[in-house]
């Protein structure tokens, strides 16, 4: 999807739906973006919504992701252009998904292999 919407979450939902297994139920844990807390949001009778907790980022590793390209280039900087961004967030994200183990450490969570 181009853009993050209630519109964009709700298909996205829809398509989660349509793939758990029949008689089944998920629960889905995100954050508590807009598109994913408003009322707005049709949410699949197979689906749970479960936000966590605001600013936690030992909860959703993806906050540590999203800080370390922060502090890895796309941070402290001025862009020219709308294009200009979508070309730095780009490139940045390139360079870090040809580092897989990068990921890996960054969302690593001790914690959720102890069991």
């Amino acid at each position: 999807m181009p853009r993050c919407t209630t519109e964009a979450m709700g298909l996205h939902l829809a398509e989660i739906a349509q793939a758990i297994a029949p008689g089944a139920h998920a629960v889905l844990l995100l954050d508590q973006a807009g598109w994913h807390t408003t009322k707005k949001l049709a949410v699949p009778a197979n689906i749970t919504l479960l936000p966590l907790p605001p600013r936690a980022p030992e909860l959703d590793p993806v906050e540590n992701l999203w800080q370390f390209m922060r502090d890895n280039g796309l941070g402290n900087r001025i862009f020219n252009s709308y294009a200009d961004i979508l070309d730095h967030c780009c490139d940045a994200w390139n360079a870090l998904i040809d580092r897989p183990w990068r990921i890996r450490s960054i969302g690593w969570r001790a914690w959720a292999h102890g069991f």
